[in-house]
């Protein structure tokens, strides 16, 4: 492998959605009178993400930025948690939360690590605003910000994938996707990049995540240290 480029997947690989999640929102709704199994709304959210970005994918609805899918999903979650009438303020900002998300522990030394010798970029189907506010909130070291919203489509869609490659000139075979989920890199890998596999074993609590890759990858990580030790960086 010739690697000039790392591309990251951001939710679960680098971030912990589901803690980051569930404390924003016993923070904000808690500050409002509710009491809910917080985890058990961070999971239902979550559970909207895939289908909203299907209708995209599927070409039923024209692309628009993960926010506001996001804000649509949160809608349609908060009455299932008996939760109405909340304030467009604090809707907007419970919105947010994905924002603000923590990444995990090993993600800053790896990053500094890996960009050293690669160029490092977020192929993520979140929108550069909140890639960019995450890159602040946990000093992720990025070269660019690319994904969905420079591709106009949502993986696994080989022109989310292809649209990074092209984006710093560079072949697929001279890139390499990361992520903690195999069917990411799978789609990766059909567009002809490298691949590496980071495990997450507890993205969707303990427990509950891909320690290691269910297909072949070019590279199995424990973590991004991990991953820059094998990488040489």
């Amino acid at each position: 492998m010739t690697i000039k480029a790392l591309f990251f997947d951001v939710f679960g690989t680098l971030v912990d959605f589901r803690t980051g999640v569930a404390r924003e929102a016993e923070s904000i709704l808690g500050a409002a009178g509710h009491k809910l199994d917080w985890g058990a709304f961070a999971d239902a959210w979550r559970t909207e993400y895939q289908p909203a970005l299907e209708d995209v994918r599927a070409g039923r609805r024209p692309f628009c930025k993960l926010d506001v899918l996001h804000r649509e999903n949160l809608d349609r979650i908060l009455p299932r948690f008996g939760v109405s009438g909340l304030a467009q303020d604090a809707a907007r900002n419970l919105n947010l939360a994905w924002h603000r998300l923590p990444a995990w522990p090993d993600v800053a030394r790896g990053l500094a690590r890996l960009k050293r010798r690669f160029l490092l970029a977020p192929v993520s189907n979140g929108n550069i605003s909140l890639m960019v506010d995450l890159a602040r909130h946990n000093d992720f070291p990025w070269d660019a910000i690319l994904g969905a919203e420079i591709a106009g489509d949502y993986k696994r869609k080989p022109r989310v994938y292809l649209a990074a490659c092209e984006a710093f000139d560079l072949p697929p075979a001279e890139c390499m996707m990361v992520a903690a989920h195999t069917d990411d890199l799978m789609t990766a890998a059909k567009c002809g990049l490298c691949t590496a596999h980071v495990g997450r074993p507890n993205e969707h609590g303990p427990g509950i995540g891909e320690t290691a890759p269910k297909a072949p990858v070019d590279v199995a990580a424990a973590d991004l240290e991990d991953l820059a030790a094998k990488l040489g960086a």
